[in-house]
């Protein structure tokens, strides 16, 4: 089983795709194409994707049992001990820490100077 999904490419990859797989919804194309042909069409969706992304996702023989590739897209596949996994980009800029008063806080100076 082959999935390709592509976001924002042309047309004509689109048309391309058609001859070979099935498009179930707008730009997701699904099929059993042999591994050659699954490679061949890769190959063109890579060159031929211009500012869009693109998606492909097969069946393997791992312990996941499928596996996928990405083109232009900002989340990554990585291998974590056998496991191939998504890293998405870290958006969120951690907090700024609070500004702090200069000198000792009250708590402080009550423990120190012994006033209560």
């Amino acid at each position: 089983m082959t999935v390709i999904v592509l976001t924002t490419c042309p047309p004509g990859l689109r048309g391309f795709l058609t001859r070979w797989l099935l498009e179930i919804s707008a730009g997701v194309f699904i099929g059993n194409p042999s591994a050659r042909v699954r490679d061949v069409l890769w190959n063109e969706v890579q060159q031929y994707a211009g500012q869009g992304r693109a998606l492909l996702a097969h069946t393997t023989n791992n312990e996941q049992g499928f596996t996928f590739r990405t083109h232009d897209h900002a989340w990554h596949p990585v291998n974590h001990e056998g496991l191939t996994l998504i890293r998405r980009p870290n958006t969120q800029t951690p907090p700024a820490p609070a500004p702090s008063k200069p000198g000792w806080s009250n708590a402080a100076k009550r423990r120190r100077f012994g006033k209560g």
